[in-house]
């Protein structure tokens, strides 16, 4: 099984299956198609991370995250305001679009190295359904469509971008045949060189070439000099079921595992699914996290994140004993930026072998620069950044950002049960955590499970999509929240369930997803006739 957030990358992963390849195979093949098919949310200049469970049941994760460049210093942007909602926001944009916004990409590398580790093919194979994407063309979707449109007036500052997302000049639309030919030749460059034609080679060369000429900071050492950062897996239980998730920088296990840790101590499935009581002690328990997240969450190799403390149960039940049901409470819970431009994909294969990847360029289409050539679209990373000295987030050469990515596989008896995750940004751990309450406490299946309204909170506003009914609203605002109806929360999520000799997949509708899967297997017996 294969759920990504578009069909063909779903497909490519499911290729790889059909080939003898393993789930690291197919995940590796369903992230390079999504640089070709879902362009705006990933590329092999950016950074993510993956969650895997090997078919003996260890433990990997990976952290390709991009890193900021050693020529970054905490005061490099020029900030507007010390207060939200303009916190995070710098003169001219320069963490946002453009080649100053651009950080020291994980990606290709991490790609490269995970499938060499742990996949059986080559990157050559696994590289093929991308080749052939960018070069025979896809039709563009409706979401890919509105996402140029909404950023015409940013794509069309690079002339590079511009040439691909609005040929003549206009947007494309819904149905366009996307051809990548510059892309396809960079993608058969990694074929045949492998991740070390980008970190030392001819298309970092062209990168750092192009990013110097317009001001960036980013070098050729940087991208020589950059690793990959291999982690053990957090671990936290919840109603007899093993939660494994992504460590820090990332706030998606620690602060999942937190979150479940305090709910434990309520009767959440009585407390039904949706209603007032429900949502709002949803909202309580989401506060706090991210109080959490803000006080304590950052890379670990810049500052102390107390894990052992954010996860243990006797915290959680310090910090229950904080909520009332029937009053909100006021804290500050200010955030960095992040952007809902990610990608989330996972695979599963009948050994065993399951990955939960989380993979993003940071905004939509990232800087919304393109090295001239080449069809490489550069992240916008260090946007996530806290832009102000002195801060857990800052920016310091080296150092990663705080993420809200939450790969994540669910156990029991010590056997997968699903695993989960999406994108959204600062709303990625926060659906996560709902997800995986309609499978456990609401005894929802995975369609209905990722499918189901959600809910957001920093405080005292409250985010609900529209599913919830009028008098849940009214419940609400009647307990002191200031409740806004939004038209989602988060973005596209994956999950695969794993029941007695089957996988169910699912994707919901914020997003191109499709889960694809593959049934049968070679033959198990004798012919009833001989040759």
């Amino acid at each position: 099984m294969v759920v990504a957030n578009h069909p063909l990358g779903a497909v490519a992963g499911v290729e790889m299956l059909a080939a003898g390849g393993n789930a690291i195979d197919a995940a590796i093949a369903s992230l390079f198609a999504l640089t070709v098919v879902e362009p705006m949310m990933v590329g092999i200049f950016g950074g993510g991370m993956s969650t895997i469970r090997l078919a003996n049941g260890e433990y990997r994760f990976i952290n390709n995250y991009t890193v900021a460049p050693a020529a970054a210093r905490p005061d490099m942007y020029r900030t507007v305001s010390d207060v939200w909602p303009e916190y995070q926001v710098v003169e001219g944009r320069e963490n946002d679009v453009g080649v100053l916004a651009v950080g020291v990409p994980g990606t290709l590398k991490g790609w490269a190295e995970t499938l060499a580790a742990y996949g059986t093919l080559a990157l050559a194979d696994v590289m093929q359904p991308a080749i052939r994407f960018a070069e025979k063309g896809f039709r563009a979707s409706r979401y890919l469509a509105d996402i140029v449109r909404a950023l015409r007036d940013d794509l069309e500052r690079f002339p590079a971008t511009a040439a691909t997302w609005m040929p003549g000049g206009e947007p494309l639309r819904a149905g366009d045949l996307v051809r990548q030919g510059d892309y396809a030749r960079t993608l058969r460059l990694i074929a045949d060189g492998g991740a070390d034609v980008l970190y030392g080679g001819p298309l970092g060369e062209q990168a750092v070439d192009y990013l110097q000429a317009g001001g960036g900071i980013v070098t050729m050492s940087d991208l020589t000099r950059y690793r990959t950062m291999p982690a053990d897996v957090v671990r936290g239980s919840y109603r007899g079921f093993d939660i494994i998730g992504p460590p820090p920088p990332t706030a998606g296990g620690v602060h999942v595992i937190e979150m479940l840790n305090i709910l434990e101590g309520f009767d959440v499935a009585g407390l039904g699914f949706g209603t007032v009581d429900g949502v709002h002690l949803l909202a309580e328990v989401l506060t706090t996290g991210f109080e959490d997240r803000r006080r304590h969450m950052g890379d670990p190799a810049f500052v102390d994140v107390p894990v052992e403390m954010l996860t243990s149960k006797d915290y959680a039940a310090r910090r229950r004993r904080e909520i009332s049901m029937e009053a909100v409470r006021k804290v500050e819970t200010g955030y960095e930026a992040e952007s809902s431009a990610t990608t989330h994909m996972a695979a599963a294969d009948a050994d065993g072998n399951i990955i939960a990847a989380t993979h993003t360029i940071h905004s939509p289409f990232g800087s919304k620069a393109t090295v001239p050539g080449t069809g490489m679209l550069l992240n916008n990373t260090m946007n996530i950044f806290d832009p102000h000295p002195g801060m857990a987030n800052s920016i310091a050469p080296g150092k990663r950002v705080t993420s809200s990515m939450s790969p994540i596989i669910v156990e029991k008896d010590g056997k997968p049960r699903f695993c989960i995750g999406l994108v959204g940004a600062t709303r990625i751990f926060p659906s996560a955590l709902q997800a995986i309450l309609n499978v456990i406490d609401h005894g929802m299946s995975a369609q209905q499970a990722v499918e189901a309204p959600r809910v957001w909170t920093l405080g005292e506003q409250l985010e609900l999509e529209r599913g919830f009914p009028a008098d849940v609203l009214r419940g609400l605002a009647a307990r002191g929240r200031e409740v806004v109806e939004v038209p989602a929360v988060g973005g596209g999520t994956g999950m695969i369930q794993f029941r007695t000799g089957e996988l169910v997949g699912a994707s919901c509708w914020r997003a191109d997803g499709s889960p694809v899967g593959i049934g049968g297997g070679p033959a198990r017996r004798r012919l009833p006739y001989s040759v």
